[in-house]
């Protein structure tokens, strides 16, 4: 079986969030990955960052409505390089490479879909109040559909969407926003963007049902990773951690241990002694430790809709 992660880079999908000091040794993506030589990627490299007038036509041709954030906004681009990568590829592997995928492990390969948090997280940056964040929610949702129909017209069958983590337990957005007393949580989280977190993965729960209901041939999972997030930080001790809500590789100390002026990898950062004490690793992405626990959950199906085992997959 082969896996191919959405995220928001052409690189991420090649590489499926290679190890990278900021990762804090292995992501949740590594546990199952996408394994092409580096030395084969500039084979695949497309010949102008310009999509092709074939590329443009595999796309599904409604119109992307305006006003969309980030991610969304670039998702387009985003499956327009999938074209060509699977384009180019089945080329590759009908000329003799072994390196390479061929028509039938696109048609068989699972399409993992996490994207939304930092669609969230840049509206919130921009200073857009709750009710604005919000409002513009369902136009990513839009996007995201989109993306799952053109890859859809282009034989894929198999999705598994993460919905977007608790974004108002990040120490980065803990440290950085000006928040009132009122809108913490009992655990220290901000309540008002774990809202719009909330109303994200509605939404798209919504959508992931509505597309199962009209793609009757293809399988649809839905994973409620912010359940499985925020489990860490509401139960910590439960799983080990002190620090739920202090970066382990940052500055400043407690209660974050994260200031933007000297972030993790940056003159002057320091790293925990253990960073199996603490849940994020640089105030954005998760320690090892705890995405270990948050693969093994994801894994065990009890948190998909509809629950169904990740070795169906594999046939």
């Amino acid at each position: 079986m082969k896996i191919f992660s959405i995220f928001f880079s052409f690189l991420h999908f090649w590489a499926l969030y290679q190890t990278q000091f900021l990762a804090s040794a292995r992501t949740r993506q590594s546990y199952s990955t996408l394994e092409i030589p580096t030395r084969t990627l500039v084979d695949l490299w497309p010949d102008s960052v310009t999509p092709s007038t074939s590329q443009m036509v595999a796309l599904s041709s409604a119109d992307r409505p305006a006003g969309s954030l980030m991610a969304a906004s670039s998702l387009i681009f985003f499956v327009m390089q999938f074209v060509h990568f699977k384009d180019r590829s089945i080329q590759l592997v009908a000329a003799g490479s072994l390196h390479f995928i061929g028509d039938a492990g696109f048609r068989n390969g699972l399409y993992v879909i996490d994207i939304g948090q930092n669609d969230l997280a840049d509206s919130f940056a921009k200073n857009l109040s709750y009710k604005e964040v919000v409002k513009k929610i369902p136009s990513v949702i839009l996007e995201i559909k989109y993306a799952v129909e053109d890859i859809y017209a282009q034989g894929g069958r198999k999705f598994w969407v993460h919905n977007t983590g608790p974004l108002g337990c990040l120490p980065q957005k803990l440290s950085t926003v000006q928040k009132a007393p009122d809108d913490l949580d009992p655990y220290g989280c901000i309540s008002s963007y774990n809202d719009a977190a909330r109303v994200f993965n509605e939404a798209l729960l919504l959508l992931c049902e509505e597309l199962r209901y009209e793609k009757k041939d293809a399988t649809i999972v839905y994973v409620d990773v912010y359940t499985i997030k925020y489990d860490l930080i509401a139960n910590s001790t439960k799983y080990g951690f002190s620090s739920p809500l202090m970066a382990c590789c940052g500055f400043g100390g407690p209660p974050y241990n994260y200031d933007v002026r000297v972030t993790c990898g940056h003159p002057g950062y320091q790293v925990c002694d253990e960073d199996s004490k603490n849940v994020s690793w640089d105030g954005i992405h998760y320690t090892e430790a705890a995405n270990s626990i948050i693969a093994s959950k994801i894994l065990s199906t009890d948190y998909s809709t509809p629950r169904i085992a990740f070795d169906y997959f594999c046939n």
